[in-house]
């Protein structure tokens, strides 16, 4: 139970997160907020490549990755709901593409199907935490939310050991030879006991 309940706040976490950061994209982008000069068509292509990573974001989410594929693994009786929110990514996808064309066209019509790629991810996202998440807590047996928490931690070392290594920090020991090697301008490196 304990384990199902961490499961379930880093799921809700991470929901919290992709909402936030889509309706900061709908704030500064929603075609009501540009009211005098219409955007230029540079700026369509921003709002594209903005609506590309939150969408990205959206489907990459340990949701879909770890606990989706448990429900689906369960039958039919998650297969009508997973459906719906399958048609809603697949509405929302459309859009997104819809927005791109406008967008590469300099059409300001780009931002309607942003607003509406927004708001069917939302949407998507409301209905996974007030049906989906509740559904998984019963379907889903304890043993299997255990194994659920290990994949999303060991996603998360994966990521982190890559943001690390784009950042150029690097954890693992020097060799003796350079570890152990004198300078006149600085202190010898004394190696790192793990």
């Amino acid at each position: 139970m304990l384990t199902s309940t961490y499961t379930l706040v880093a799921l809700s976490v991470e929901q919290a997160r992709a909402r936030v950061d889509l309706q900061a994209l709908l704030e500064r982008w929603r075609p009501a907020a540009w009211w005098g000069e219409p955007p230029a068509a540079h700026q369509y292509q921003a709002a594209c490549d903005a609506l590309r990573q939150v969408s990205d974001a959206c489907h990459w989410r340990k949701l879909d990755k770890f606990v989706l594929p448990a429900l689906r693994r369960r039958g039919a009786d998650a297969g009508a709901l997973l459906a719906e929110l399958d048609a809603l990514s697949r509405r929302a996808h459309a859009a997104r593409m819809a927005a791109q064309a406008a967008a590469a066209e300099g059409d300001p019509g780009c931002l309607a199907a942003l607003e509406a790629c927004c708001e069917l991810l939302l949407e998507r996202i409301e209905r996974e935490e007030r049906e989906l998440l509740p559904l998984a807590r019963t379907l889903i047996p304890g043993d299997h939310w255990f194994t659920i928490a290990n994949q999303m931690l060991a996603h998360d070392t994966v990521q982190n050991e890559q943001r690390d290594t784009g950042r150029g920090v690097v954890r693992a020991r020097l060799p003796a030879e350079v570890s152990t090697r004198k300078s006149s301008a600085l202190p010898p490196v004394v190696p790192i006991v793990n």
